[in-house]
């Protein structure tokens, strides 16, 4: 997933809104609530502290806090072990508050932070190794993670040049890069120590992305790209180009021939086997990271029966409506891979058909718009762009994935789509990718809750990531509902063929994890339900080996929403009103069992 988006208010207006000011859903704040808000605001603050890429991220590394412009976050062992140690700290503190002193809507609020920081804690206190935060992570580098792919893409995507001074900051974290890299390496090789590394298909693209990056002159990589081109447009003066290039061939080269070296080695030693079942204690990992990724108490093997049944029950109706329009041979999956490979559904695969696709996918969200009252009273005010995933990372990104839009206002929110094959994205496919990931799906529901006057500024940028993928995939279903494909029998075809993915998801997850299927017995059973091409499905599935249960959050979170939508419905009955149930999304990201407590609670 990924976002970007808006027109904000401004840092300062947030900072207000985090010391509980009054709303429409919270009333003038008690001594307990007025205490918890600053609680809160202390909070996020100093996760901004200790986030530098954060905080530029967020547009707040100005001000008091401008010298986190010129640092990196910290990815050593001990930057790891100092942020469990505050975690651990701030749970301290907030369970010094008396919760039954709370209002409703900060008891909410405490309920959230506390399921995360508890989730986290009890989590990390159990396995030590990679991450196992939120989504557990278990690997410290491999194609999908770590600073080596994540850096260069965040100095050119977020790291802004306007003045002397960012460039100056810039450069900074440019020779900064190097520890990060190194630090991150020494996490990694120490984790390696306890059999803790990735497949050896992850790790080949994983050499792969670092050779792209190293294997050319430094004055043509990105690093030195983006800020020679941006201080240009900018209209600075100033030797940053020979700069730069004196620390990447100094400085970064030398750091990654280091990390290739490494990776190497460890390459030479790694096995196939796809799960983390082969980790330590890995059985337990990755049910935990199931309860983890989809906030539920669902364990592998109900989710496991869940996708199979919903792979089955959704294929039952693609085969209906593939025969309407005259796909009549072969299973589901045959008949949707021909109609991918029809000349009529691709683009050029050159510069000028991802222009188009990129066009036509902007075209999309200038439509979608024009339907949302339908569906919402409350519409985000911050626009969303399509842009291509970095060509330097696309062998080992996901598909795709949206950023959300810096709290000032200085960056918008963008969602961004893998390229490296057009045909990979039939033209049916596309218009329900754009309502996942931009309206009515991220988008809309990030912009409403970070626009929101309902919650304290520690929550607008809270992530779960079955609340918020689970949203993106229901959000498909809103725009059906509201007539997007009222002329487009392929493009209701594409979007089911999206829910039957996602339900494959949760077999092939599973598969791999818990009932220790293959790399290729996962995408050969991908292709064949889903019809997707193989190349796609083979990225899926290596996305899933490394990071797994968050590929479940997406169908288990959707098939909540419907729930709760049709439960209130029932309660409510003629008095429904789909805009209202919405408004839901003005209290923000929480813990799927937390929502349906309080969806109930407003019915």
């Amino acid at each position: 997933m990924s976002i970007n988006r808006r027109e904000f208010v401004s840092a300062t207006a947030l900072s207000g809104l985090a010391l509980g000011l009054a709303s429409p859903l919270r009333a003038a704040p008690s001594a307990a609530d007025s205490r918890l808000a600053a609680l809160f605001e202390g909070f996020f603050y100093e996760g901004v502290d200790e986030s530098p890429e954060g905080a530029t991220g967020l547009g707040l590394d100005k001000g008091s806090r401008a010298g986190l412009k010129s640092r990196l976050n910290d990815y050593s062992a001990a930057g790891k072990a100092q942020r469990h140690a505050r975690a651990v700290d701030r749970l301290q503190r907030l369970q010094a508050i008396d919760k039954a002193a709370l209002s409703p809507a900060s008891a909410l609020d405490y309920d959230v932070v506390e399921y995360d920081l508890v989730r986290s804690i009890k989590a990390e206190d159990r396995f030590s190794f990679g991450s196992a935060r939120g989504n557990f992570q278990p690997y410290v580098i491999t194609q999908q993670q770590g600073p080596y792919r994540s850096i260069p893409d965040f100095l050119d995507s977020q790291h802004k040049i306007s003045t002397a001074d960012d460039a100056e900051a810039y450069l900074a974290r440019l020779a900064a890069f190097p520890k990060a890299l190194d630090d991150s390496l020494d996490r990694q090789m120490a984790d390696a120590g306890h059999g803790v590394f990735a497949p050896d298909f992850a790790l080949d693209v994983t050499l792969q992305q670092l050779h792209a990056l190293r294997g050319q002159p430094a004055a043509t990589t990105v690093l030195v790209e983006s800020l020679v081109r941006r201080a240009g447009t900018a209209g600075l003066p100033g030797d940053y180009g020979p700069r730069a290039i004196a620390i990447v061939e100094t400085q970064v080269f030398p750091a990654f021939d280091r990390h290739i070296a490494a990776i190497t080695g460890l390459r030479a030693k790694a096995v196939h086997d796809a799960g983390v079942w082969r980790l330590p204690d890995g059985d337990a990992y990755y049910a935990a990271a199931v309860k983890s990724s989809t906030t539920t108490e669902l364990t592998p093997a109900e989710v496991h029966k869940l996708g199979l049944d919903q792979v089955a029950e959704i294929s039952a109706r693609l085969d209906v409506m593939l025969k309407a329009q005259g796909l009549t041979k072969g299973s589901v999956g045959d008949r949707l891979t021909a109609l991918n490979a029809r000349p009529d559904q691709l683009y050029a695969n050159d510069d000028a058909g991802r222009a188009a696709l990129l066009a036509q996918l902007n075209a999309q969200i200038k439509d979608a718009y024009p339907r949302l009252p339908g569906a919402f009273a409350t519409l985000p005010r911050a626009p969303v762009e399509v842009r291509r995933v970095p060509a330097f990372i696309q062998d080992g990104a996901s598909n795709g994935y949206y950023n959300g839009a810096a709290l000032d206002g200085s960056r918008p929110a963008a969602y961004y789509i893998n390229l490296k094959d057009t045909h990979e994205w039939p033209k049916y496919s596309l218009p329900t990718l754009t309502y996942h990931e931009a309206v009515p799906g991220h988008h809309l529901q990030i912009s409403i809750a970070q626009e929101s006057g309902d919650i304290p500024l520690i929550r607008k940028r809270g992530f779960y990531s079955a609340y918020s993928e689970g949203w993106a995939l229901y959000a498909e279903q809103i725009a059906d509902e509201l007539g997007v494909y009222a002329d487009d029998p392929l493009g209701r075809i594409g979007y089911l063929q999206s829910f039957l993915f996602r339900a494959a998801r949760l077999v092939v997850d599973t598969g791999m994890h818990y009932k220790r299927w293959s790399r290729e017995k996962s995408i050969d059973y991908m292709v064949a339900a889903t019809g997707f091409a193989p190349g796609r499905a083979a990225r899926e599935i290596e996305r899933y080996s490394v990071g797994p249960a968050q590929a479940l959050s997406y169908k288990v979170g959707h098939t909540q929403w419907v729930r709760l939508r049709e439960a209130v419905k029932a309660k409510q009955g003629a008095a429904f009103d789909l805009r209202k149930f919405h408004d839901i999304l003005k209290l923000g990201a929480m813990p799927l069992v937390i929502l349906e407590r309080e969806a109930m609670k407003r019915a």
